[in-house]
């Protein structure tokens, strides 16, 4: 009988081929690249892969200084959906969706995309009152979305509690049922493959300490741990980070940094069908293929590069946990962590061009950022290689909030964040 390692299950699993190594060597940066992508996430590893796929640059480096997805790409909980209220929003999410439809297939690599459903709660009137506004925007923006009674709620997601003595009784829910699941870390290895394939340097342990520009403003590289690398472009994806590498080019961005909280349990057999979200009692959660609970808290009041948080948070959406799901309140939690998130005024991303030639930035995603994975990649390659925004990321502007044209997507989260 044939016998496989860990390492050649784990391959089989995710769809990689034997010959291709997790760790691969990481290359010495040549003197000058096309572009440099700084940060090697999700977003920064799938911008360089549409650079390279769709717009023909192979000479790019990504540029980590710590390793592979090791960011917020390895802290999120992982829910995909595009139930957004505004036309851009909607644009841009719904793009991503439809590019998570075919991402295993695009990449060659299992991302264990999920379209499970995804159903937000509504406890109080003016809760039924948002999110049937959000149905009918969806709707007429071509999104999926329906509002559901309580007893539809419960069909759907049998652990759910619909009580009416409750606390916060469960009133109704809106239901995105192509939303779902991914596997948080997978995007980020399918795209680094992807990539690493076509050429692209990725180099790990590699931190950016200057931004350097010729005397016209043009920027002409980056300085970093392992000595200066030019560039002609630049493009910043350092989620939860990217004000202090953008102040290197002298630029001060409206953003403000939080951790977002979540924890996991113990791993259990199957028995959460879908991915739930309360605003009012402030919770959402779903179960992972490795079967723990994936559970959402909240940020931090105050701004902090802390990846813990304060731990009355995850306290607080335990309690809210236990009331709608009472079979989980025997659970045992594993462990919970923070992830740096950036967030706008009006809680929507930057991808744009900046007023420094040549440097590009792709910030601001607050909780938004994984669902959006492939589709902000897709347009921030765009956006880069043709030094022009592509129509579904020109509205996410830094000039908006210079002129006052927000998409300010506060609600949006269904949590509240």
């Amino acid at each position: 009988m044939q016998t496989y390692s860990a390492l050649s299950l784990l391959r089989r699993a995710f769809g990689g081929h034997s010959s291709w190594q997790p760790h691969w060597r990481t290359p010495e940066p040549k003197p000058e690249y096309d572009a440099v992508i700084v940060g090697a996430g999700g977003h920064g590893l799938g911008t360089a892969y549409y650079l390279a796929k769709e717009h023909g640059m192979r000479n790019i480096a990504v540029i980590e200084r710590g390793w592979l997805g090791g960011g917020n790409t390895g802290r999120n909980t992982t829910i995909i959906r595009s139930n957004y209220l505004f036309d851009e929003s909607a644009g841009l999410y719904e793009h991503s969706v439809k590019l998570w439809e075919s991402l295993s297939r695009e990449l060659n690599y299992n991302v264990m995309y999920s379209p499970r459903g995804v159903m937000m709660l509504a406890h109080t009137i003016h809760d039924i009152q948002v999110f049937k506004r959000h149905v009918h925007a969806n709707r007429a923006n071509g999104v999926d979305n329906e509002w559901l009674t309580a007893e539809q709620a419960k069909e759907f997601c049998p652990p759910l509690n619909i009580s009416p003595t409750l606390r916060y009784p469960v009133l109704g829910a809106a239901l995105q049922r192509r939303g779902g699941t991914a596997r948080h870390d997978a995007v980020a290895w399918g795209f680094a493959r992807g990539a690493d394939a076509m050429g692209v340097d990725i180099i790990q342990n590699c931190e950016v300490t200057g931004i350097r520009r010729a005397p016209n403003g043009a920027v002409t590289g980056v300085d970093t741990s392992r000595g200066f690398i030019g560039a002609k472009k630049v493009g910043v994806v350092a989620a939860g980070h990217t004000s202090v590498v953008m102040a290197m080019a002298g630029l001060r961005l409206p953003l403000e940094s939080f951790p977002l909280q979540a924890l996991v349990s113990e791993p259990v057999k199957p028995a959460f069908p879908c991915v739930v979200m309360s605003n009012t009692v402030h919770a959402y959660i779903s179960q992972s293929d490795k079967g723990e609970l994936v559970i959402g808290a909240g940020t931090d009041a105050y701004v902090s590069y802390s990846q813990r948080g304060g731990l009355h948070i995850p306290a607080h959406t335990l309690d809210a946990i236990c009331e709608l799901f009472p079979m989980f309140r025997r659970m045992r939690m594993l462990r919970n962590w923070g992830g740096i998130v950036d967030t706008t005024p009006d809680r929507s991303p930057i991808i744009a061009k900046t007023p420094v030639p040549g440097l590009y930035v792709n910030c601001g995603w607050g909780t938004g950022g994984f669902k959006a994975t492939p589709g902000s990649a897709h347009v921030f390659a765009h956006t880069i290689a043709r030094d022009e925004p592509h129509p579904i990321n020109a509205p996410f502007t830094i000039e908006r909030f210079r002129d006052g044209v927000m998409i300010d997507e506060a609600a949006a989260a269904a949590v509240a964040h």
